[in-house]
């Protein structure tokens, strides 16, 4: 068994993982985390995320949870999330994160935990079909070359704070690298008025927003005369749930190390 602690559990993806990890015979749920002050704090997280109840309450004392040794914690809330993984990692347990909001800051200290003994998974998107994604994207700009104009189209649900998406920023990254391109200076967020021809040295990147969509992307490689479209479309935020589950799996026997989810999936 496999014990694991929540942080976020309330949240939507918090819940979500809670449902996952009580329907799943290989982990325990061994902590749920919520900030101080949350009106949930002290409620059963099974309850909490429509399940039956876990004897877990949910709590804010990250510390006192880190003391009774868990095996890994998975952190998908959008505050705090450095300073988790470092008290994590202190106590022993394995780190998945699966915010989409992380600053410089947030990778740098990932980096040092995991060049002294951490093991972290750090992924913006847990998906197994996204990162495959990722992968067939990288071979098309690798095959199709300069010769193709790339645009990247991503739509989500209207509650949704960032912009372009994380998974659409990776896209995009995954087709500069391939070109050696920059992503400050060659991606093009969205176009308005007499811009004037489209250039050879820009890939496009757009943003939808509306509904109750989970989230679809698409890469456009458009060439003279045809043109290929890669796209995943995500239906149910269990997608990410399972995806941070397998990674929590892969942790338990990873050597020390900073990982991504292509290394959890074995795509590199």
């Amino acid at each position: 068994m496999i014990k694991t602690v929540i942080v976020g559990a309330a949240g939507r993806m918090g819940r979500m993982l809670v449902a996952n990890v009580a329907a799943n015979d290989r982990f325990e749920l061994a902590g749920a985390i919520e900030y101080s002050g949350s009106p949930v704090l002290g409620k059963d997280a099974g309850l909490v995320a429509g399940v039956d109840a876990l004897g877990v309450a949910i709590t804010d004392d990250l510390a006192a949870v880190l003391a009774k040794k868990p095996d890994v914690i998975i952190d998908f809330a959008t505050a705090g999330v450095r300073e988790a993984a470092s008290a994590a990692v202190a106590a022993g347990a394995a780190v998945v994160v699966g915010s989409t909001i992380l600053t410089s800051e947030d990778r740098a200290e990932f980096r040092r935990l995991a060049d002294n003994g951490g093991r972290i998974v750090v992924a913006g998107n847990m998906s197994v079909g996204v990162n495959l994604l990722f992968k067939l994207v990288k071979e098309a700009a690798l095959i199709l070359g300069t010769d193709a104009d790339v645009e990247i189209v991503e739509m989500h649900h209207n509650l949704k704070k960032d912009a372009p998406s994380g998974t659409a920023a990776r896209l995009a990254e995954v087709v500069c690298e391939a070109r050696d391109w920059s992503y400050e200076q060659d991606v093009r967020h969205g176009r308005v008025g007499v811009v004037g021809e489209r250039t050879k040295h820009e890939i496009g990147m757009h943003s939808l927003r509306g509904g109750d969509v989970v989230g679809d992307h698409t890469v456009i490689f458009a060439l003279n005369g045809e043109r290929v479209e890669l796209t995943h479309k995500a239906s149910s935020r269990n997608t990410f749930a399972r995806g941070a589950l397998r990674a929590a799996e892969f942790l338990a026997g990873a050597a020390p190390g900073l990982y991504d989810m292509q290394d959890v999936l074995g795509l590199k």
